[in-house]
């Protein structure tokens, strides 16, 4: 049942609104001044304030103040017999989600509660999936190898320098992409990542440019590129090395330049991105074979960063089992399981030749098949070897 605060003086106001309130569901508790309600929100849970402005002890406007110093998570609706067009201003300058004069207009007031709340109701989802995200794609692990490479973001983040990011398949390259674009200031904008091992040739300088209509056959309309799209943030290339040279080239000039052209366009159009690329390949090899550009390695590997293969850094296995035993337990919202130290040493001896992404599959596979405690019978029961 939906909760809501009265801050008020008047005891006749309180108890109207709430027997209305009551009426439609609500919880509803009381306060007879600023102070006692700024105490009372701060010590509980509620999913709106509803606040008077003239008050003893403490008014509605300094309470209004002090609920948005202390971070109090509820939308507060103002309500006054003496406001006016200034005043109203001002409350919504101080952080009031609305102002309602008196005498209430009761439909008005049931209107702005439910908006407020359908508001509240958006911050926490989204404040909940953050918190998800971040978890979902948290670096786990404090091996050498991977404390140098938190280290590395930490420093390289902050900046617009471009990173080539290397390492095996399945060893986490998009997670360092991921944090490098989080720890930015460009984190308010937009991540754009693109596989470029998953498109067409003949349809990557298409994706990454846009195109004008018209330019090729199924060209039906203008569209914008991901050049474009990661317009103040950040473009991700992921398996750069299996880009065409013509796509190369063009991208060579756009970072060269700041400058882009779409598809069977001839406007230049400025971008301002930064770009991360990644790539299993060894690319100083592929351009002795021909297969990339040697002036565009150059501007991508401004800052290299090797991610490290799992059979490199198995001292980690404790942890990660640990963190995706938990993650799993709450995608499915089953009770976590546990792994005994037999059953991780058993892990350790495994060849990952998978890296991260099969090691999360091989957990998944325990925690189906395994025991409520999952042991070494089950490690060499259900986990593939590789040696």
């Amino acid at each position: 049942m939906p909760r809501i605060l009265i801050i008020d003086d008047e005891k006749s106001i309180r108890r109207t609104l709430r027997e209305i309130l009551e009426y439609e569901n609500f919880k509803v508790d009381e306060a007879q001044d600023g102070l006692e309600g700024l105490t009372m929100a701060q010590k509980e849970k509620f999913d709106i304030i509803l606040c008077d402005i003239k008050m003893p002890k403490m008014d509605g406007m300094e309470a209004l103040e002090k609920l948005m110093d202390a971070a109090v998570d509820a939308p507060v609706v103002m309500i006054s017999g003496h406001g006016n067009i200034e005043t109203a201003v001002e409350a919504v300058k101080k952080g009031a989600y609305d102002f309602i004069q008196k005498p209430l207009d009761l439909n008005r007031l049931l209107v702005t509660i439910r908006n407020a709340m359908d508001k509240s109701n958006l911050v926490t989802e989204t404040r909940t999936l953050k918190k998800k995200i971040s978890k979902t794609y948290d670096m786990i692990g404090d091996s050498p190898a991977i404390s140098k490479i938190k280290e590395m973001i930490d420093k390289v983040a902050p900046t617009d320098a471009r990173v080539l990011i290397t390492g095996e398949n399945g060893t986490g390259k998009e997670l360092v992409a991921r944090w490098l674009h989080e720890k930015s200031p460009r984190s308010g904008s937009a991540l754009i990542e693109v596989n470029c091992a998953a498109i067409p040739s003949e349809l990557i300088e298409s994706e990454l440019f846009g195109h004008e209509k018209g330019a090729f056959t199924s060209a039906v309309a203008q569209r914008k590129g991901k050049f474009e799209l990661a317009e103040g943030g950040t473009i991700f290339l992921d398996e750069i090395g299996d880009m065409s040279l013509s796509a190369q080239a063009k991208v060579l000039r756009a970072l060269q330049e700041n400058k882009i052209t779409r598809v069977g366009g001839d406007k230049e159009i400025k971008v301002n991105v930064r770009v991360l690329a990644a790539t299993n390949k060894d690319l100083k090899k592929e351009i002795l074979k021909g297969n990339f550009r040697e002036d565009l390695y150059h501007r991508l590997s401004v800052i290299l960063i090797h991610v490290p293969s799992l059979n490199d850094r198995k001292e980690d296995i404790p942890l990660l089992a640990e963190h995706f035993l938990k993650s799993i337990a709450d995608e499915s919202g089953n009770p976590k399981k546990e792994i005994t130290k037999d059953g991780i040493k058993e892990l350790q001896k495994i060849n990952w030749t998978g890296n991260i992404r099969e090691f999360r599959n091989v957990i998944e596979r325990l925690v189906i098949l395994g025991e409520k405690t999952i042991t070494e019978k089950d490690v060499l029961a259900y986990a593939t070897r590789k040696d």
